[in-house]
Parts: C-alpha cells; sequence; structure tokens
C-alpha cells in the first residue's frame, strides 16, 4: 500500500506537483517514487543512456531538484554556497543568485560543500546550507526573500559533516532538524513567508535524516529520526505525540529517512550496530513490531517500497561490503540479497528502480521478491569519476539527473 498520508500532506501544499517534477529529496512524496505518469526506456543500449547535457559543478552532495522545467542545483563555489537555475532540458543557465559566504569545513573527513538537497514549494526554492543557513528564494529570478542563520540563532552544534538534514515544508511551514538540544530545538518550523520562527521541540541533536510528513487522525504531522530518537511531531505547533530510542551514542549516524509502510506502520534504519525498527503507530503510540540488524542495517540509502515488498541497500558505503536486498516488510525476512553489491541510493520509476552506486555505476533493475532481476547497468562517467555519487539522484521528465564531485550530468532514460 502506497502511504496515502504522504502525499496527501505534499499535495496540501499551496502548489501544484506537475507531471514529472522531482521537487525535493526523494521525489514528490519523499518515498523515493517519481511522478505517477515517468516513464522509463525498458532496456538501454550497450553504452548506456543518452548525455542529454553536463556542466562543471562546485563542492557539495545536494541532490538536483525539478520543478515546471527547471532544475535547481545548489552548490559551493570558493566561499560562497549558490544557487543555480538551469533549463532542465538543455542545461542552460537562467540565473544565479550571488550566494551566502561560507567558510565551512566539516569535523570529519567529507566535502565542504552543502548537503541538504534543495526543496521546490510553488514559486519558492528552499535551502539549507552546511553550516545551517537557510534561505528562501524566489524560483524565477533567484532573489533571497529571507535567510536565517540556525545554528546561531538556537545555538546548535555543527555535527560531524554539517547540516544535512533537507528541511520539508507542510503547509506554509518550513520544517529544519537544526539539532539545538539545550534550547529543546532540536527540530524548528519557520514561515514560509516571512522566515519567523513558528515553534521549537525536541531536546536532541540534528541527525543526518530527511523528515517526512504525515496525516495522522486528520491533522498534519511530521514523522522525523533525530540524532538519538524518532517521534511524531504536530506539524501546526510542535507538540511531540510520542517518541522512542533510536541510534548510538559515539560515532554513529542516521540518515535514512522514515519509511511509511502503511498509514499506520513505519520502519527507521541506520548502520553502526543500529538496525532497523518497523512499527505500528498513531497519534498516541508507537509498539515495535520487529527490530534488529539481520535483516537491514543501511548508513544513508533510504529503502523503497515497491508493489509490497521493500528494496534496500544493506551496510556502509565507507566500510564495505554492502548487500543489495529484499524484505518482506511485514516480518523483516530476507527474501533475496545479492552479496558484496556495493553501495548507492535508489529511486522508483515506471515499475521499475534505479539503482545509483557510488562507484559510478547505474543499474535497471526490475523489482521482483523472487530474485534480483539486473537488466541494464553503464558507467555515464566512465574513468573519469570525480569522488563518488553521493548526491541523491533525481528523474523528471525522462531524465536522470546525476552529480560527482564536479560534473553534473542529465541522461536521457525515458522511452
Amino acid at each position: 500500500m502506497r502511504p496515502i498520508g504522504v502525499l496527501v500532506m505534499w499535495l496540501g501544499l499551496a502548489t501544484v506537483v506537475a507531471g514529472g517534477d522531482w521537487p525535493q529529496i526523494l521525489g514528490p512524496a519523499r518515498d523515493g517514487h517519481a511522478a505517477a505518469d515517468e516513464r522509463l526506456a525498458d532496456t538501454w543500449p550497450e553504452a548506456g543512456p543518452r548525455v542529454a547535457w553536463s556542466r562543471d559543478v562546485g563542492a557539495g552532495y545536494a541532490g538536483i531538484v525539478v520543478a515546471a522545467e527547471r532544475a535547481f542545483l545548489f552548490h559551493r563555489v570558493d566561499d560562497r554556497e549558490r544557487v543555480v537555475a538551469l533549463d532542465a532540458a538543455t542545461g542552460r543557465q537562467l540565473w544565479e543568485e550571488p550566494g551566502h559566504p561560507t567558510a565551512f569545513q566539516p569535523q570529519v573527513g567529507g566535502g565542504d560543500g552543502p548537503l541538504c538537497t534543495p526543496l521546490v514549494a510553488g514559486d519558492r526554492v528552499v535551502v539549507f546550507g552546511a553550516a545551517g543557513v537557510l534561505a528562501c528564494l524566489d524560483a524565477a529570478t533567484g532573489r533571497r526573500r529571507w535567510t536565517r542563520e540556525t545554528h546561531h540563532d538556537f545555538d546548535a552544534p555543527a555535527g560531524y559533516f554539517g547540516a544535512g538534514s533537507a528541511p520539508l515544508v507542510v503547509g506554509r511551514r518550513v520544517i529544519v532538524t537544526v539539532g539545538a538540544a539545550k534550547l529543546e530545538a532540536g527540530l524548528v518550523a519557520f514561515d514560509l513567508e516571512s522566515g519567523e520562527t513558528g515553534w521549537q521541540a525536541v531536546a536532541d541533536a540534528a541527525s543526518y535524516s530527511a523528515p517526512v510528513a504525515v496525516d495522522v487522525a486528520g491533522r498534519s504531522h511530521v514523522l522525523a529520526v533525530t540524532r538519538l530518537s524518532c517521534q511524531l511531531v504536530d506539524a501546526a505547533d510542535g507538540t511531540v505525540r510520542w517518541r522512542f530510542p533510536f541510534g548510538h551514542r559515539g560515532p554513529t549516524v542516521n540518515a535514512a529517512s522514515p519509511v511509511l509502510l502503511a498509514e499506520d506502520r513505519l520502519l527507521v534504519s541506520a548502520a553502526y550496530g543500529i538496525g532497523s525498527v518497523c512499527a505500528a503507530f498513531d497519534e498516541r503510540s508507537a509498539r515495535p513490531l520487529w527490530e534488529g540488524v539481520e535483516s537491514l542495517a543501511t548508513q544513508y540509502c533510504t529503502p523503497l517500497l515497491v508493489a509490497g515488498h521493500l528494496y534496500g541497500i544493506d551496510g556502509r558505503d565507507d566500510v564495505p561490503p554492502a548487500d543489495f536486498k529484499c524484505l518482506d516488510p511485514r516480518t523483516g525476512r530476507v527474501l533475496w540479497e545479492v552479496r558484496d553489491f556495493g553501495y548507492g541510493t535508489l529511486i522508483a520509476a515506471d515499475g521499475q528502480l534505479l539503482v545509483v552506486k557510488t562507484d559510478g555505476e547505474i543499474l535497471l533493475v526490475q523489482p521482483d521478491p523472487s530474485a534480483a532481476r539486473i537488466v541494464a547497468r553503464c558507467r555515464p562517467f566512465g574513468p573519469r569519476l570525480a569522488g563518488a555519487l553521493r548526491a541523491p539522484p533525481a528523474i523528471a521528465g525522462g531524465r536522470l539527473y546525476l552529480r560527482d564531485d564536479r560534473r553534473l550530468l542529465c541522461l536521457e532514460v525515458g522511452p
């Protein structure tokens, strides 16, 4: 069953998601699925899909978003984090805003560019930089409507790699995992129009997991994984309905987004010995149904629910091996696995899966609970892959958008 509540919440914004748009991380409904009218080719030429266009990019792991035939890139060039609007079909630059100055450097490894994929809500583009700078821009011109320096305003720590939880828009609020535990501002809601603080809640540090919206008992809520917990929060006033521990202290990361398996069932997963929790929930409580590290413990790849089965990558990008798996979400039983598959991210479109591996390989997979059915594969960056493909991919209008540390490619993957 598809998570109807998430679709209702997204469509409840003062915007309409056009067919083929990919306006935020994990797609229109933040579940990894493309728009219903998205179409893919059944297979690829031996050399792989045609590259429609490419361009150089600056630092960062922020993915591309696409809305109304415009693609938005968020990256760091020299000492500024900038947003660029491109023609989605040709790559022609439409505008580039002056950006916000940054001197950010990560505490541990990684890069110095933004991590959070932008979000398009109506005529606005919302971005969240590595140093916690939240900004709302005019999608047509790039003009900044407002800016908030959240780490400064709420005395929040920078985190291992900087701010990395992509913002969420619910109604007229921008909800951000700020991570200011001392001020009980783990989650903060900002007014989409003005940038003013609406509410703050949760005494927990930030994670790298993007929150999702869900309708529970007729009210808009946010399902969020922070540094050490998972919680359901009322989107209107920040009331915490329930929470349960999730995560470990020490050098660990919660980075995959929560997955709605049904309107009253969720899955959260993390690596580092944390594993997964599948829980039934309502507006009052959450009750674990199964949990542990044996079925799935994914570092940052959000699992996808496709035709009643769960597909994901078990393991870590930085510490192999990582295995590609299909699970029964009701029990956590592994139906099949491809061992030592390598790490990456998944998106679903037109009844198929696209797997974007960090080593540069792209796979077209036919979902099947009985076996791993790889239809086609290619390496569009060739031997010149710069760094790794860690930025979340996007698909819109038959085009797949990928970026490594230096280049953005647009691939023609439609019929």
